[in-house]
């Protein structure tokens, strides 16, 4: 959709809306005054714009450094997937089979096969580990790569849910069930990990229901995460395949014992949408509030002074910034020819956690004044040992991020006892309500259409299930944690 080009002095934050007042409105406010991503004449599809792929980089490159120290190797598989190769594991095709996309010509001419853009890539990967693997010694196979992926989906929003997105799927082989299962849990706890230091953004581990699972999955896991609105999100998923996608591609190997055995295997990922996770967790009417450890820029430095602030502030404002990116700080200087207060604005907007002012005042002082993107907070730091300083109080913007939405978790979580009051709580946006399940289907599905609600997951360790289920009265088996997710 077109839009007219704003003036440099127009003010984007005035331009958002409060969260309060529409907070899906507030969000892709937010998404295109920050430069994060646009709208792409293809329906469905985001352009990814610079500032919103150097936190998805920055996303991307923690994770990736945790899956390496684990043992794990990138690799890369082809965007193009045989349609009769997908169609070999039953539930998997039909678990994907109305987000599927066909081409049908190539070079002008109608393909023999029709040809899959990969929705995930377990047929393809499991095909080629068909062929690698012969014995018990070429296991386990841990596998990961960085891809895009096509799901056809009808509602979109950037970042959360597009046509197309990018993301990392892990696919392992192992020789026994427990291995593979150590792997999945593994893999969960590493998720958990980085969205707990790295996004600062506090999540839940569990495993889904059945009817929530990963289609052809033996088990699924996941992280959810409760955004600013009280609405779940499902952060990253760990899947314990089992034996299914092996049966269905022939994946063997001959044992320790001799015998021929399937292997048992995993998958694993998350994606894009972890930067929709920062934007909601963190986000106020301002617009965006970066975690340091995600932040593309740390810090901003804004001179201020006079007509001749080029001559007498902004020599002293470059020295300090490559200091501080000798330090290993990522820094940037704004030298446009705007008012500060813009400058201000447009920082607030764009999530950068500490913002230096600098001016005659400042020089004369040999200080600067530091404020705080997360609680705005400001005060003078002297020039001296800068970089030592500004790195403490990033540590302690990560930290703060992280508690703060600790407690919003912690704050919008509740437990219920019935259905009456299940349904009360449910009305509107309650974040998680944690209550006893049946273990039925059709009752998880009917709760879901009356309410609005899904079992997120069920934490391994959570309080053991008592009592009867809040829908049916049937005796619980699991203690569930419902939320209105995205």
């Amino acid at each position: 959709m077109a839009m007219a080009k704003k003036t440099a002095t127009e003010s984007f934050v005035t331009e958002i809306t409060p969260q309060s007042e529409d907070f899906s409105r507030w969000y892709l406010d937010v998404v295109r005054r920050a430069e994060l991503a646009d709208y792409s004449p293809v329906k469905g599809c985001m352009v990814i714009r610079p500032y919103g792929y150097a936190i998805w980089e920055l996303i991307q490159q923690a994770f990736d450094a945790e899956f390496k120290k684990t043992g794990h190797v990138n690799a890369y598989f082809p965007l193009f997937i045989p349609e009769s190769l997908l169609n070999k594991e039953a539930e998997h095709v039909q678990g994907f089979a109305p987000q599927v996309a066909y081409v049908t010509h190539g070079g002008g001419e109608e393909l023999e096969e029709k040809l899959v853009v990969r929705p995930t890539s377990e047929a393809i990967i499991g095909t080629m580990y068909a062929k690698w693997i012969q014995s018990w010694r070429d296991l386990p196979i841990l596998i990961n790569q960085w891809a895009n992926v096509v799901r056809w989906e009808k509602v979109t929003r950037p970042f959360l849910r597009t046509t197309e997105f990018l993301w990392q799927e892990g696919h392992t082989a192992h020789e026994t069930h427990d291995e593979a299962e150590a792997e999945t849990l593994m893999i969960l706890d590493l998720y958990a990990s980085v969205s707990e230091t790295v996004l600062a953004m506090p999540v839940i581990k569990g495993i889904k229901s059945d009817s929530e699972k990963f289609a052809g999955a033996l088990r699924t896991y996941s992280i959810e995460g409760l955004m600013g609105d009280g609405r779940a999100l499902q952060a990253g998923t760990s899947h314990n395949l089992g034996q299914n996608f092996a049966k269905a591609f022939d994946i063997t190997f001959q044992a320790r014992d001799k015998s021929v055995e399937h292997v048992w295997g995993t998958s694993w990922g998350v994606s894009t949408r972890l930067v929709g996770g920062v934007i909601m967790t963190h986000g106020d009417d301002s617009g965006l509030v970066l975690p340091p450890r995600v932040a593309p820029y740390q810090v901003v430095i804004v001179p201020i002074g006079r007509e001749n602030w080029r001559e007498t502030v902004l020599p002293r404002a470059r020295d300090i910034e490559r200091e501080l990116a000798a330090a290993g700080i990522r820094v940037t200087l704004d030298a446009r020819d705007e008012r500060p207060g813009w400058k201000f604005s447009e920082w607030e907007l764009r999530g950068v956690p500490l913002r230096v002012e600098i001016g005659p005042k400042d020089i004369e002082k040999s200080a600067v004044l530091v404020a705080r993107r997360d609680t705005r907070a400001k005060q003078s730091v002297p020039m001296s040992g800068l970089a030592d300083s500004l790195r403490t109080l990033l540590d302690d913007v990560q930290r703060t991020l992280f508690e703060r939405a600790l407690n919003f978790r912690e704050q919008h979580t509740q437990r219920v006892r019935s259905y009456d009051e299940f349904k009360q709580v449910m009305d509107g946006r309650p974040g998680f309500v944690i209550a006893p399940w049946c273990g039925s289907a059709d009752c998880e599905a009917q709760i879901k259409a009356e309410t609005q609600a899904s079992i997120r997951n069920m934490p391994p360790n959570g309080s053991a299930p008592a009592g009867a289920c809040i829908r049916c009265n049937a005796p619980a088996q699991a203690e569930a944690w419902f939320a209105k997710a995205y």
